[in-house]
């Protein structure tokens, strides 16, 4: 009796244990999926910022997928979980609806995040020739539609600097020439050709374009303004 007893007591207590398992699993699993609901929010009421502080508001872009193909979206879309650094300046021509940011480098993930700053050219807002890479089938497939006379804007977060394309050209990827300094401060945006070419392509797609205008943000002209105004205001002493 006293072993059936004990067999008992134990049993009680193997089952008041189970039963406590049970119910904190349930606990711990409903804080889990209230807590993964709540971040899930969170997420949703963030709103991604591809430029950094100090770009004009115009220079946040939506990416218009219609002339890119399959494989190019899909590399995009794996791109977005890729960390990448800040842009440092944002290309705009607006006669192709093209808005997109320019990273530094050419590696395989910027340039299916976005346009690539070319090694060993001019830095985007600074003297020289500013070199700019892109994918034939995503954000350059549109330069096939862009010709002499087109405008072209490179914003940085210290001015905004415009081109007037003067000439596309058609070389040989080993061909860099087109990279070289010009008289005049200019940019240089390449890809690959032809367009639509399955495999790899042949002939590099040079679109090269002269400064027009260097233009300050609002902001910054009105601090040079201030600056001007206070060194032309006579000495109270």
């Amino acid at each position: 009796m006293k072993c059936l007893s004990r067999i008992e007591r134990l049993l009680l207590i193997s089952g008041s244990l189970l039963i406590a398992i049970y119910v904190m699993a349930h606990i711990h699993k409903a804080i889990l999926s209230r807590t993964e609901l709540r971040r899930f929010r969170d997420l949703q009421t963030q709103q991604p910022v591809e430029t950094p502080i100090g770009f004009p508001a115009a220079s946040r872009y939506k990416v218009d997928f219609s002339l890119w193909s399959e494989k190019r979206i899909a590399a995009y879309e794996r791109s977005l979980g890729e960390h990448v650094a800040p842009p440092m300046a944002v290309l705009r021509i607006s006669k192709v609806h093209l808005e997109v940011p320019v990273l530094e480098g050419t590696d395989d993930v910027t340039l299916n995040r976005g346009v690539g700053h070319i090694a060993g050219t001019g830095r985007p807002g600074d003297g020289g020739n500013v070199g700019i890479a892109g994918h034939r089938d995503g954000f350059f497939r549109v330069l096939k539609n862009v010709g002499r006379g087109d405008t072209i804007e490179l914003l940085t977060p210290s001015r905004t600097d415009t081109y007037i394309v003067d000439q596309t050209v058609l070389v040989g990827p080993q061909d860099v020439s087109v990279l070289q300094p010009r008289l005049m401060r200019s940019l240089t945006l390449v890809t690959c050709y032809p367009f639509y070419f399955i495999g790899s392509a042949a002939e590099r797609y040079i679109v090269q374009a002269t400064l027009a205008n260097s233009d300050l943000p609002n902001l910054h002209k009105q601090a040079n303004s201030e600056r001007r105004n206070l060194q032309l205001q006579p000495s109270r002493r």
